[in-house]
């Protein structure tokens, strides 16, 4: 059974964030359940492509590429205003 939607607690007391999956995106909710926390598509239960992550005021936070669940390439962290603050390089060397 697929479970597209999960608003579900976790043994240790924590609740998982709700999930929605939307035209193939795989889209995670901060605890208030309105915002989103993160978006990306999922293949083989990796995270695949490009993601993006969100602060709870809605601001982007992060963004980057995964090859098979790995974080490659170029990853951008943003300020508060959703400006580009510092990019890592996540290549193996």
């Amino acid at each position: 059974m697929v479970n597209e939607k999960s608003d579900l607690t976790q043994p240790n007391g924590v609740k998982e964030k709700k999930l929605e999956i939307i035209d193939g995106y795989t889209i995670k909710y901060h605890a208030n359940g309105k915002t989103m926390w993160s978006k990306g598509k999922i293949m083989d239960d990796k995270p695949e492509g490009y993601w993006e992550w969100y602060r709870v005021d809605g601001t982007i936070k992060r963004s980057g590429y995964f090859d098979k669940g790995e974080p490659v390439g170029e990853w951008i962290t943003y300020d508060s205003k959703g400006e580009k603050y510092k990019i890592t390089n996540r290549d193996k060397k």
